[in-house]
């Protein structure tokens, strides 16, 4: 293994492991504060699950299919729609996250009967339940049928993900129409919910109502806008990867260097654990349970702490005692 290799394996270990410690953070923190109790959260949360899977699940699998190990044809296949999964889902999940907002600001009257949390659990079911189709359609005949002309179906290969997943599903579908596309409707969204909140931020306040009016519009453009960075560093992370698989596809393989594509993996890898650190900063409900969280862990460390010194001391105590009874003995 040369060098390259071993540092980008190293930068992956690296980035699995904030993926896992950030999500499962911002988990415990929701889950312990009850916030999941609101649709919005519900859908974080859900986010935070993909992004958790991706340190977990699609990493491990990213570094396997990079000509690692050995393995079937349609084996290395399923390992790469899993990694494209995860993906899938947290654009889904990004995308009702902009409805969510939308909605909250286009009908703010109506908007805790419409959007309720039974509805925000059906649409994280949703999101999974469209995004496995998506994702497993190589599966089902768009895989690289040079590669399995070249070997028998039972016969191993150097798993690779560009040797079975074909260049025309990461363009066309996965690219296209199941990223570029959201990420479109998304903007025009958060378009039109900050252009709704600064004109009504703009008339004057006037009596009581008026002046709530205006802080809850104030609280609901401060997350929007942090929804909105997330949505800006989710993009700024994935399309450098699929614009250079736009280059190789549309003009050649020598267009784009190798490690011009590790680089990209890597980007695209390092947003699932930059997501937890801008929840920290900028969502401050979350901020909140993080802080709330990390007291209960202090409390329980001095607490735990204080048990083990007292039963030391007791310890020491009762060996002092039978020490002096054998004395006067």
């Amino acid at each position: 293994m040369d060098v390259g290799a071993v540092i980008y394996t190293l930068l992956e270990v690296l980035i699995a492991v904030s993926c896992c410690l950030g999500n499962v953070l911002v988990v415990l923190a929701l889950w312990t504060s009850k916030s999941l109790q609101q649709p919005t959260f519900c859908l974080i949360v859900c986010l935070a699950v993909a992004d958790f899977m991706v340190g977990c699940v699609a990493i491990p699998l990213a570094v396997m299919g990079n000509g690692r190990v050995m393995t079937s044809f349609h084996g290395c296949l399923f390992i790469s729609c899993v990694v494209v999964l995860l993906t899938l889902v947290s654009v889904l999940c990004l995308m009702a996250i902009a409805v969510d907002r939308f909605l909250r600001v286009y009908v703010p009257l109506r908007y805790k009967r419409t959007v309720t949390q039974r509805h925000s659990r059906l649409v994280v079911a949703a999101c999974w339940l469209v995004a496995i189709p998506l994702s497993f359609a190589p599966m089902f005949g768009w895989y690289n049928h040079e590669t399995l002309s070249k070997n028998s179906v039972n016969s191993t290969i150097v798993c690779q993900f560009t040797a079975v997943i074909p260049m025309s599903y990461l363009v066309y579908f996965n690219f296209f129409l199941c990223t570029l596309t959201p990420l479109l409707v998304m903007t025009v969204l958060y378009g039109y919910i900050f252009c709704t909140i600064r004109g009504n931020l703009r008339e004057k306040p006037g009596n009581s109502p008026q002046k709530q009016s205006q802080n809850y519009l104030k609280k609901e453009k401060q997350l929007a806008g942090s929804l909105s960075l997330v949505l800006a560093l989710f993009a700024l992370s994935w399309l450098p990867l699929h614009i250079m698989n736009c280059i190789v596809y549309f003009g050649g393989m020598k267009d784009v260097p190798a490690k011009a594509f590790y680089v990209g993996i890597l980007l695209s890898h390092a947003n699932s654990a930059v997501n937890p650190v801008v929840y920290a900063f900028k969502i401050q409900k979350i901020k909140t349970a993080y802080l709330k969280l990390w007291r209960e862990f202090i409390a329980w460390g001095e607490e735990n702490q204080g048990t083990q010194t007292s039963q030391t001391t007791d310890n020491n105590l009762s060996n002092s005692n039978g020490n002096s009874v054998a004395k006067n003995e």
